[in-house]
């Protein structure tokens, strides 16, 4: 039997995560108080294994429970019934969160204690803090339109292979920010740059022109050779640790050329050894 618990900050996109799940087969609960977790994983998810062995539940700030501090406990409790249980955690940049707000006028389900809205924010990420610290796959929606997310969730999620861990392969460009949910950042800047080569700036790394000039640079090589090394040394030490993600973020200037690329080539190189490969292009999507 799978759990899976989707858990974040308000306006993250946890509706859309859950929405997704739903379509995948999962059997949802959205907001489902903790003090009730117990009762229904051992009367409910148990009892009815045909309909719950695939079942996530949505637990958030909604929660106004001392429970969520001893999260911790919840865990131990699904983990001693044998059931397979993963935490996606969903966040976003405070700027992004207050914009959206803006734009959606709802209200924050933490203003009914007369708090300014970036105020809820924070509290909120600070009670949420025990469930992240759980989280298998934490997902950074800042950049992530609604089309991108529910891809992201059916790749991660629905259609692996939960035997093995998962890769993600993710270009970025600096001047947009770093992916939050990364595990790993390797820094492209310092190699040459097509955008500075007039005929190849319109271009993408995925082009057969951009790829032939930085396939001629050493350094290019050099660096591709030495990431490669480094994930070739350590992903099975954490797949012996029982991680199920691990996302692997390159990043350039723009996020167009040189990141798109070694993200290409990367994926090229592990995708032989590794069941579940999964490339994004955060800036070309």
């Amino acid at each position: 039997m799978k759990l899976i618990i989707v858990s974040g900050l308000s306006g993250s996109g946890k509706s859309i995560a859950l929405d997704t799940l739903e379509d995948c087969g999962f059997y949802c609960i959205d907001n489902l108080p903790v003090t009730l977790l117990d009762d229904f994983i051992n009367h409910v998810m148990l009892v009815e294994q045909a309909t719950y062995k695939k079942t996530a539940i949505g637990i958030d700030a909604r929660n106004q429970s001392d429970k969520l501090a001893n999260f911790s406990d919840c865990m131990s409790l699904i983990t001693s019934k044998g059931i397979t249980c993963e935490v996606i955690f969903m966040q976003a940049e405070e700027a992004v969160l207050l914009k959206r707000y803006s734009e959606t006028r709802r209200r924050h389900p933490l203003t009914d204690f007369n708090l300014p809205l970036r105020e809820a924010l924070k509290l909120e990420r600070d009670m949420l803090t025990p469930i992240a610290r759980h989280a298998s796959l934490t997902i950074d929606t800042s950049r992530t339109h609604y089309h991108q997310l529910r891809e992201l969730i059916r790749e991660q999620v629905s259609e692996r292979n939960f035997k093995h861990i998962s890769l993600q392969f993710l270009s970025f460009g600096y001047k947009h920010g770093i992916p939050l949910d990364a595990d790993f950042v390797f820094d492209a800047r310092s190699l040459p740059n097509p955008y500075w080569i007039p005929e190849l700036r319109k271009y993408s790394g995925k082009n057969p022109a951009v790829i032939a000039f930085l396939s001629a640079e050493p350094l290019v090589k050099m660096l591709f050779q030495d990431i490669s090394d480094f994930l070739e040394r350590w992903i099975p030490y954490f797949e012996q640790e029982g991680r199920s993600y691990l996302t692997i973020a390159i990043g350039c200037t723009g996020g167009q050329h040189r990141s798109v690329y070694m993200v290409e080539n990367l994926v090229k190189q592990f995708r032989h050894r590794y069941l579940n490969v999964i490339v994004r292009h955060r800036e070309i999507n």
